[in-house]
């Protein structure tokens, strides 16, 4: 079984601890349990793995309608959320952390639950893999961002010269978010 608990910076972003269970042949881990969140979660409908060089940065996206499960089996990412709902307890809230590899040479089979209206976004901090769940198919409309390096954001990525895509090198800043595009309290969690 997992532990989980509700983060105490952005409300409904849920950190997942799985047990590992292991031999001298190596170890399983159960990464994801619909059943784990309150109100018997979301059904995902969908699994994507990205493979990233060290020093890349990806985000800050969000999603007015998708949720997200992120797992790092591979490497280290440094995890970015922000709480972009307008209106909620916890908005305007940062939180950052490192998920997979730590360190001391562990690795942490931790994941993290993301709710529509949280900006995510990932450093490699090197190279790495990261796969995520989400609870919708691929919609274009519902593909948003926000500026990784926005001063308001205040995120602490861990790289001094990230590698960006143009499309995230375009985002605007949370102030510069246009009407309609911008999520609201309270969102489906």
């Amino acid at each position: 079984m997992a532990e989980v608990t509700e983060s105490d910076t952005i409300a409904g972003v849920f950190l997942v601890e799985p047990t590992v269970h292991g031999d001298e042949r190596g170890y399983f881990v159960e990464t994801y349990r619909r059943q784990w969140f309150p109100n018997g979660g979301r059904e995902m409908v969908q699994a994507n793995r990205g493979d990233r060089k060290a020093g890349a940065i990806v985000g800050l996206h969000y999603h007015l309608h998708q949720a997200d499960y992120w797992y790092v089996p591979f490497g280290t990412a440094r995890v970015v959320l922000h709480d972009l709902r307008d209106g909620g307890p916890t908005d305007g809230a940062t939180l950052c952390f490192d998920l997979g590899r730590q360190p001391d040479g562990t690795h942490s089979h931790r994941g993290v639950f993301i709710p529509p209206g949280v900006a995510h976004g990932f450093a490699s901090l090197t190279d790495m893999t990261i796969t995520y769940l989400v609870d919708g198919y691929y919609n274009p409309a519902d593909e948003l961002g926000v500026a990784w390096d926005d001063p308001d954001i205040a995120a602490d990525w861990g790289l001094d010269d990230p590698v960006l895509s143009a499309r995230d090198q375009a985002n605007p800043s949370r102030a510069e978010l246009p009407e309609g595009r911008r999520p609201y309290w309270p969102m489906r969690t």
